[in-house]
């Protein structure tokens, strides 16, 4: 495991943006913060739960980026796997090249 830091980027249902909002808030140890937005999932793997998803022809989302240390990721996905079983939770790991704030 290494100190390098990574982007982890979630995709949940729009229903799961309170529950996973709440869940990663609390995760303290391993979440500094999260920047979210909204997102339309496309594709046949994307579930179409409403009969308005189905007239738009997408799925409504949210997207969550965070960037922390490598090893936190990986923590941290360790405990959504146990945490959203079942919920079709997408997710994905980038290397971040550089990472600060401009003040």
């Amino acid at each position: 495991m290494t100190s390098e830091a990574v982007c982890l980027t979630l995709i949940a249902a729009r229903q799961l943006r309170d529950e996973l909002f709440d869940y990663l808030s609390e995760q303290t140890d391993l979440v500094p913060g999260f920047t979210a937005s909204d997102a339309a999932g496309h594709g046949a793997n994307v579930r179409l739960q409403s009969p308005e998803e189905r007239v738009k022809g997408h799925a409504d989302q949210v997207l969550v980026r965070i960037v922390l240390p490598n090893a936190a990721a990986e923590r941290l996905l360790e405990r959504l796997k146990v945490s959203f079983a079942g919920t079709n939770l997408v997710y994905w790991v980038m290397p971040v090249a550089d990472f600060g704030i401009i003040e």
